[in-house]
């Protein structure tokens, strides 16, 4: 029997996303509600508990009313808003984080989708927090350049007009009150002591995405140089399906001294480079900010929840 899957917020970029990696396959049935439907909260509620699986593409406190709605003890709820991303009970979707975190999210009926910076940042410290290379009171910087589609609907409105002032054209960094969603999360995640000084940046891309985070070889809690680091990493993703770590030196993977921005549009990959030497060591993950970043790792969530390949339905290299 094929399992019912319910998108709440398929209108929004994400729920778009989903609904286009889910609406040809054969082992899933999509289930909508009639729009003059959405803002009814007992219809809402009806089709909520009869879905076997749920994805939330909806704004936190919308996120947070829905999972209210939910009475159906075997309805698992996959939220892709920031509602829940460090709340008690629920399991965190990165399934490459750890070796359990696939029966974590497989065995749960509350998931979280990672945010799109946190994404790239968790897949790159984790593991080197884990392993005892950096320490969690290490003072972790990182920034990131992203592409607009990020923003949702009203952003996305912003930079598809014409006549496109300079102003917007131009890369524009934001959060600089350094107070992102996605702080809380990267620390909590990561095992940091303190929240990283994180700086995004948009970019006139639709999507696409790069997350940076400097390292600083002698303040290591173990000082390893740049080629150890990427081995360490390569080795902590070996056989990933999503997830490639670059050869060393990742120099030889740029295209005329430039590290390109889009490689990994439309597909579900996160690629990590590992820059430096001994002293001073830069990482980079680079993937799609409605792929990895958010949609394609929804959907592989719920193939793991459903018990089939986590690969079904999702574009690997």
């Amino acid at each position: 029997m094929k399992k019912t899957v319910f998108i709440d917020g398929q209108h929004g970029t994400v729920g778009l996303n989903i609904h286009e990696r889910l609406h040809a396959r054969k082992d899933i049935e999509l289930i909508e509600i009639a729009a003059d439907k959405r803002k009814d909260a007992e219809a809402k509620r009806k089709i909520l508990n009869e879905a076997d699986i749920v994805f939330l593409c909806l704004p936190d406190d919308a996120a947070r009313e829905s999972v209210g709605l939910v009475t159906n003890k075997s309805v698992c709820v996959i939220d892709g808003s920031t509602a829940h991303r460090v709340k008690e009970g629920w399991v965190y979707g990165l399934p490459e984080l750890k070796k359990e975190q696939r029966a974590l999210i497989k065995n749960s009926k509350r998931i979280v989708v990672p945010g799109c910076h946190a994404t790239g940042f968790v897949a790159m410290l984790y593991p080197l927090v884990a392993k005892g290379i950096v320490a969690p009171d290490y003072p972790v910087t990182s920034y990131a350049i992203t592409g607009y589609s990020g923003g949702g609907k009203a952003m996305i409105a912003g930079y598809q007009v014409e006549n496109l002032s300079d102003d917007i054209k131009n890369p524009r960094p934001y959060s600089l009150a350094l107070n992102h969603k996605h702080i809380p999360e990267m620390t909590k995640v990561v095992g940091l002591s303190q929240p990283p000084l994180f700086s995004p940046t948009v970019v006139n891309v639709y999507n696409g995405e790069i997350v940076f985070i400097p390292l600083v070889a002698r303040h290591l809690k173990k000082s390893l140089p740049a080629g150890d680091i990427r081995s360490l990493l390569a080795e902590y993703y070996g056989g990933e399906p999503f997830i490639k770590v670059m050869p060393y030196p990742a120099d030889a993977c740029l295209k005329d001294g430039f590290m390109t921005f889009t490689d990994c549009n439309g597909t579900n990959n996160l690629e990590i480079f590992v820059f430096g030497s001994k002293e001073n060591i830069l990482l980079a993950a680079r993937f799609d900010n409605l792929g990895k970043g958010s949609s394609g790792t929804a959907v592989q969530d719920m193939n793991l929840v459903l018990g089939l390949p986590e690969t079904t339905g999702l574009q690997a290299s």
